[in-house]
């Protein structure tokens, strides 16, 4: 047990240093993260994951038509004001956003470096281009705030805790170490891994919001569509949820309310908003 004490304490300076050297700062919000991926490494990742996303069997894409020209219009104005709010984290994107033929998936998703998907059930639900660029400003705020590399950094570093507690109970009896350990890993996804996911997504609303309202889409429809989308969800609590609850989202989107009617009347008076084509 003692040696096993001191091979934790050795280990406890490594740990900091790489936790010091891996902090970001978040463009928007300015809070501080760990992250020990570099935006290349990311990009990396996102291109791969894209691609073996797209593979999958039974997945259709929709490269022209209504649906395909509604995504791309919405997204050309989301990509100018991701430029336009967060230029150093979106320098090196290359956006793309693929349609998705799926009327029964309500859902999008940006990956590192700006390579994106919707679903064709998301813009039946998203009755206006007001109501779809909130949620795909949300999605392009998960990757400009990098947030799946502080995931990944995330998960890494209470995988090596649990390593270092693994080796420290080692004088334990089998049965004891695995209860241990198994209330450990349960207590890490409830008090850490699911608050970070729901900072995660709250953040995203935020910088989400402002990117829709600063390219010229009426943020208020952020209220509007998520009272639709709390009357047809059934979600888990907001304890037991990767996602804020409903209620929590939509008090918090009214607070950001001010800032983001300031950002869509300055797009007003500049180009006129977002072509009101629904």
């Amino acid at each position: 047990m003692r040696r096993s004490i001191r091979s934790l304490r050795r280990a406890t300076p490594i740990a900091c240093i790489a936790v010091v050297v891996a902090c970001n700062t978040v463009s928007g919000t300015h809070r501080s993260q760990v992250n020990i991926l570099s935006p290349t490494e990311e990009r990396q990742l996102g291109d791969e994951a894209y691609q073996e996303a797209l593979s999958e069997d039974g997945v259709k894409k929709v490269t022209s038509g209504p649906d395909y020209d509604r995504v791309q219009r919405v997204a050309t104005r989301i990509e100018d004001a991701s430029e336009r709010l967060h230029r150093n984290a979106v320098k090196d994107f290359e956006w793309q956003w693929t349609v998705i033929d799926d009327p029964a998936t309500v859902n999008a998703w940006a990956l590192p470096g700006g390579k994106s998907a919707v679903y064709t059930g998301l813009l039946q639900m998203a009755q206006t281009d007001d109501e779809l660029a909130v949620v795909m400003g949300h999605e392009a705020s998960h990757a400009i705030a990098r947030h799946a590399g502080e995931r990944i950094s995330s998960n890494k570093m209470i995988q090596v805790a649990m390593q270092g507690t693994s080796v420290a109970l080692g004088d334990m009896s089998p049965a004891a170490q695995q209860a241990t350990m198994a209330a450990l890993g349960l207590g890490s996804n409830y008090a850490i891994l699911l608050p970070w996911s729901r900072l995660q997504e709250s953040e995203a609303d935020n910088l989400g919001l402002m990117i829709a309202a600063d390219a010229g889409y009426d943020p208020r429809s952020a209220i509007t569509l998520w009272r639709r989308m709390s009357e047809k969800s059934g979600a888990p609590s907001e304890f037991l949820s990767t996602h804020p609850s409903d209620d929590t989202r939509i008090a918090r989107l009214n607070k950001l309310m001010p800032k983001a009617m300031r950002l869509y009347e300055a797009a007003l008076a500049r180009d006129g908003g977002a072509p009101k084509s629904n």
